[in-house]
């Protein structure tokens, strides 16, 4: 996000808890993992305010973001998704969320699981992420997989370091405070 993001997000009822409690926020449940690339594959081409306001009806149309709910979906929910007012009904992105699913499963079996196999390729640049994301997974380009890093703390960027919240994470030692940090590229 930006400066702007930091200054403005506290004061705002919608952007405020996700700024405080969890951009930025090392997390490993699958289900957050899931959810954070669902959101970001959503957000392309839309505010991030609409998401948020969209986030709960999100949630129960893939299944509380359960992996396996999802990449089982077939047809019928496709049809049901495309139909459901209360997420964005864009038929390549719900196809690209069950694809990813099916994808996250694979991983699985390869490293354990969607954090490990995040953790195993970190640290890179952001360029390289890009390049792996857009080989692992669907609809994932330049500031979907930069925003979905930095939200999980692979990436540094989310605050300012004179955000409060800056403090709040380094100190919970994100990815990207491990190994000294990213450079630019990360921004």
């Amino acid at each position: 996000m930006s400066t702007a993001y930091c200054l403005a997000a506290p004061r705002d009822p919608l952007h405020g808890p996700y700024h405080d409690g969890e951009y930025g926020f090392p997390a490993r449940d699958e289900a957050v993992l899931f959810e954070r690339l669902v959101l970001e594959i959503n957000q392309a081409g839309l505010s991030w305010a609409t998401i948020l306001k969209k986030r709960a009806a999100f949630r129960t149309a893939f299944a509380g973001f359960e992996v396996d709910r999802v990449a089982a979906f077939g047809s019928d929910d496709v049809e049901r998704l495309m139909a459901d007012a209360g997420i964005i009904r864009n038929r390549l992105k719900i196809a690209a969320v069950i694809d990813n699913a099916q994808r996250i499963q694979l991983l699985r079996g390869e490293f354990g699981s969607f954090a490990d196999w995040l953790d195993a390729h970190h640290p890179r640049s952001r360029d390289e992420w890009v390049k792996l994301f857009k080989k692992t997974f669907r609809f994932t380009g330049g500031e979907i997989v930069n925003e979905f890093l930095m939200s999980l703390g692979y990436l540094a960027g989310a605050h300012e370091a004179t955000c409060p919240v800056f403090a709040r994470i380094a100190a919970l030692a994100p990815p990207w405070a491990r190994d000294g940090g990213a450079g630019p590229e990360a921004r």
